[in-house]
């Protein structure tokens, strides 16, 4: 018995080869489409000597072929690289020269980039262009998509594959350089593919189970991952879907009204976000309603709003929850070191004080110093550490994973650096990443729990906290603001809507006004170019820290 990416997948296309496995706004493909296409990549790649264990990236937007891509890297046994397709030359010979990659599939759209940095990662022999309207000239040596599919066989003759084949995920790197995370394919499927029961704990012991379950349904459920594959988050949704029969939406790119336009055009069931950067664009579009026809959006078959990995502000989960009523709207965290942590469902009326609070699952602690757990309603602030089904470590790199995976009393975890503190009740509140945290005369302040306060405010599109120098203070709390419609809202003006929510020595003390926030493809903050803007001119607007230490 093998619980392996690729068995999983092909146990679904035994089971359901007619129905549709993945739709974009132009086509679909059925399970028994995406074994033959994923077949005759991944024989193209072995042809071209990619052997089990070696990297090949996949640098595109969500698409079809992406997907087709992922599965054929997985069922040759090797190791898919997620690249992120916003990077510049000098970030993608870093990606394809730490990841040790041999292969690469990417969209046309990047043949430039992918031209210049070629010379500089020989290793990188075999290059496969997927076409996409485009019509820039194909990199040296690259083969086109469908002429590498046509070439090639279709036939399921693949090796045995096992429980230990390596499934990796490059992080965001919005604090430092991406890292590669790798994880035995069990032990990702375990925590974040279905292999285990959220909400029981119960493993799954049957290979079979999730396609099983999936081919006793009449009416597969339909989901839209919004996130770019990079993120963890939306490849791992991506793969449950085909896990259990589903048809996974794919579409290439993200805007609020584009996302209510395709609930009506696919019947979507399930969307998968990441916090607020889509979430606020996506409130905004369904109250204006439909701009083509001025009617109001059609959404009654969306059931499960689930995000994760970003901040989802309080007063934007209530405006969901009023809105959507009926619709189970869920935050959950994690991280690509260790997978799903915990679980909140959205209520309205609920405390907005403090980060994310959530419920976190049996095999997830918050650890003091000592690797002790934090006691429940201490009021201390611990690290959030995950033991069981965890990564193997980083690639190439082991001294930062001798930081993050770490033994305390004969128990190994990964402890990837953010703070938590345990309520009365046993939930966990989420305060932040350590790495972006403030130290404000001797007070630790965590961005995203200001940031959520400065986004209640109605004048406050989006926001990103970061500490500057302060003689007095070590630190303090600055932030860089996106208005809407032109308003720039002081900090005298902002000051009662955050004092409801946070503590005074929490308060920012300065602000920068900037067009737009920059986040990653997937939403989340880019703290590195947050503190550039503070660098580069004064700030907008000044504050007297009210209070005192």
């Amino acid at each position: 018995m093998s619980y392996n990416i690729a068995d999983l997948v092909e146990h679904t296309i035994d089971l359901m080869p007619e129905r549709v496995a993945l739709v974009d706004d132009t086509r679909s493909v059925t399970y028994a489409e995406l074994e033959d296409r994923a077949n005759r990549l991944a024989h193209y790649l072995q042809e071209h000597g990619v052997r089990p264990g070696d990297k090949v990236g996949v640098y595109s937007r969500n698409t079809i072929e992406a997907v087709e891509a992922m599965v054929a890297i997985f069922k040759a046994r090797a190791v898919m690289i997620n690249v992120n397709y916003r990077y510049v030359e000098n970030e993608l010979q870093y990606i394809f020269s730490n990841s040790d990659m041999v292969a690469l599939i990417h969209e046309r759209r990047y043949s430039e980039k992918v031209a210049n940095v070629l010379p500089n990662v020989p290793a990188v022999a075999t290059v496969v262009t997927v076409e996409d309207g485009t019509d820039l000239p194909l990199p040296p040596g690259a083969v086109e998509y469908e002429a590498a599919l046509a070439g090639s066989s279709g036939e399921r003759d693949f090796e045995e594959r096992t429980s230990d084949d390596i499934m990796m995920i490059y992080t965001g790197g919005t604090t430092g350089l991406p890292k590669g995370v790798m994880w035995r394919q069990e032990d990702w499927w375990r925590v974040l593919g279905g292999g285990i029961n959220f909400y029981t704990g119960v493993h799954i012991e049957d290979e079979w189970e999730q396609s099983k379950g999936g081919a006793s349904g009449n009416t597969p459920m339909v989901r839209y991952p919004i996130p770019p594959l990079i993120h963890g988050g939306s490849f791992t949704a991506t793969l449950h879907s085909l896990f259990d029969g589903g048809k996974a939406v794919m579409l290439p790119e993200f805007s609020g009204h584009g996302v209510w336009q395709a609930i009506e055009r696919h019947g979507i069931n399930m969307i998968f976000i990441t916090g607020d950067a889509m979430a606020r664009p996506m409130i905004d579009a369904v109250s204006e309603g439909n701009p083509e026809t001025g009617e109001p959006y059609q959404h009654s078959s969306l059931w499960v709003l689930a995000s994760s990995a970003a901040l989802f502000s309080p007063t934007l989960k209530d405006e969901f929850v009023e809105r959507f009523p009926g619709a189970l709207i869920t935050d959950s965290i994690g991280s690509s070191e260790t997978g799903f942590g915990g679980l909140s469902v959205a209520a309205k009326g609920t405390t907005h004080t403090g980060g994310p609070r959530v419920k976190i699952d049996g095999s997830t602690q918050v650890l003091d110093e000592e690797g002790n757990p934090v006691e429940p309603g201490s009021g201390k602030v611990g690290m959030l550490a995950r033991h069981g089904n965890i990564p193997v470590g980083y690639y190439n790199d082991p001294v930062k994973t001798a930081e993050t995976f770490k033994e305390f009393n004969g128990i190994r975890y990964s402890i990837p650096g953010d703070y938590a503190r345990v309520e009365e009740d046993g939930t966990v509140t989420m305060l932040g990443r350590g790495s972006v945290s403030i130290n404000s005369g001797g007070e630790k302040i965590y961005p995203e729990e200001v940031e959520g306060a400065l986004k209640a405010h109605p004048e406050i599109f989006d926001a990103l906290v970061v500490g500057v120098p302060d003689e007095r203070w070590g630190q303090r709390v600055v932030a860089v603001v996106q208005c809407r419609d032109g308003s720039r809202p002081t900090l005298e003006e902002l000051r009662p809507t955050l004092i409801q929510e946070i503590s005074s020595y929490k308060l920012p003390r300065s602000l920068w006004y900037v067009d737009e926030i920059k986040r990653s493809p997937a939403g989340k903050p880019d703290y590195k170019w947050a503190h550039a803007q503070t660098e580069e001119r004064p700030a907008d607007n000044h504050a007297q820290a009210p209070g005192s230490k």
